[in-house]
C-alpha cells in the first residue's frame, strides 16, 4: 500500500464523481461534511497541482508542505511563514516570495 498526498481540490473532484456514481444518498454524515468543505476551494485540481509541483522545486518544500501551500493560498507572508516554521524549515525571504509568486499565479 503505498501513500499519496492530494490536495483539497483534488479531494473535491475524487468526492464529487464518487457521489454522483453513488447518487444522492450514497454518502454519509461525514462524507457530506468533507466534500462541502471540498466544494469551498475555488481553484481546479490541475492548477493546485501545478501549485504543488512548483512549490517543490523550490528545494527545501517537501510534497506535504506544497500540498499544505496550494490548499491554504496563502497571501501573505506572515502566512507562508507559519506554514514554514511548523515544518521546521529555515524562514528566507526570497523562498516565502517565491511561494506567494506562484500562488498569486492561479488566484
Amino acid at each position: 500500500m503505498s501513500e499519496e498526498y492530494v490536495t483539497l481540490a483534488e479531494v473535491r473532484d475524487l468526492l464529487s464523481a464518487e457521489k454522483e456514481r453513488r447518487g444522492e444518498n450514497g454518502f454519509n454524515q461525514i462524507q457530506n461534511s468533507a466534500l462541502t468543505h471540498a466544494l469551498s476551494i475555488k481553484i481546479s485540481a490541475e492548477d493546485s497541482r501545478a501549485i504543488v509541483e512548483q512549490a517543490m522545486a523550490l528545494g527545501p518544500i517537501t510534497e506535504p508542505v506544497a500540498v499544505k501551500i496550494a490548499d491554504t493560498l496563502p497571501k501573505h507572508n506572515s502566512e507562508v511563514r507559519a506554514i514554514l516554521q511548523k515544518e521546521r524549515i529555515p524562514v528566507d525571504e526570497t523562498l516565502i516570495d517565491s511561494i506567494l509568486e506562484i500562488v498569486a499565479k492561479y488566484q
